[in-house]
């Protein structure tokens, strides 16, 4: 499903066209999402308001209104949000269209009707109930090696399950946490318990590298990702062990090995993680 990586890459993609622009109408086509539409209440809070800017929570696009609304858009397993002209034919899977003033459309489309689309006011809606769980943003300033051995203190459990429990750090999927263990040379299996610090620095470094990178080239295609403008992703060109099983490592040549965790497969390699 979209990760951090690919909801960021979706919000650039918008920055530059959506600010300044007015929603002039709201049409629901389908309500039945994870948590059904709000027809009504989408056009109250969104008809007339101009976009102010666009921000993100871990997998949340924030559309900041005027008025002290926000849009909030969370992609779900296979929602997209892209941004075509007022007339271009209703899609299938299309839940909800925002009409724009300079005569576009932004247009969510979900076939499995995992994702989300509510309004919230702008003031309280981090400390809601969506949001007030979430952990430590990975690509901002305060994220290192120690807030991850703080966050692990008095656990166990094995380090890929801890790195992807949104409660400490968000964003960090499946794909994006195998490759960010590869890179530090850490064992997916191994404990928080027995981890140092200087280990914990390197893990940090590498969620940042990792997760940039996959900013950088346009998230993963493994899915149904797409941005504003419905280009895919080319980040899986890149994935050093993820989906590689029986490959050998870019590193060491030893064979890409697979295990579960957590009911996710975990791709790593035995001679390079530790």
């Amino acid at each position: 499903m979209p990760e951090l990586p690919e909801v960021e890459v979706l919000r650039l993609s918008l920055l530059p066209l959506l600010p300044g622009d007015r929603i002039d109408r709201v049409e629901t086509y389908s309500p039945a999402l994870r948590e059904p539409l709000d027809e009504a209440g989408l056009s109250a809070a969104c008809k007339g308001r101009r976009v102010i800017t666009l921000r993100r929570r871990a997998k949340y696009l924030l559309i900041d209104l005027e008025q002290g609304n926000t849009l909030v858009v969370h992609l779900g397993m296979s929602g997209q949000l892209t941004l075509v002209a007022e007339k271009a034919p209703l899609e299938r899977h299309e839940h909800v269209a925002f009409f724009l003033a300079s005569g576009r459309r932004l247009r969510f489309r979900d076939p499995r009707r995992f994702g989300q689309v509510f309004t919230e006011q702008t003031e309280t809606l981090l400390a809601g109930r969506r949001f007030s769980h979430l952990g430590v943003e990975p690509l901002e300033g305060e994220f290192d090696g120690a807030v991850l051995r703080l966050a692990a203190s008095g656990r166990r459990g094995p380090v890929k399950t801890f790195l992807m429990n949104a409660g400490v750090v968000v964003g960090v999927g499946n794909i994006y946490a195998s490759e960010a263990l590869h890179l530090a040379g850490i064992h997916p299996k191994r404990s928080v318990a027995r981890i140092g610090m200087k280990s914990w620095q390197s893990l940090a470094e590498s969620v940042i590298q990792v997760l940039g990178k996959a900013i950088q080239e346009g998230g993963t295609t493994l899915n149904d990702f797409a941005d504003a403008d419905g280009e895919s992703g080319y980040f899986q060109v890149s994935l050093k062990t993820y989906g590689r099983e029986g490959e050998p490592c870019y590193r060491c040549s030893r064979p890409i090995r697979r295990l579960v965790q957590a009911n996710r497969s975990t791709f790593y390699c035995p001679g390079c993680q530790h």
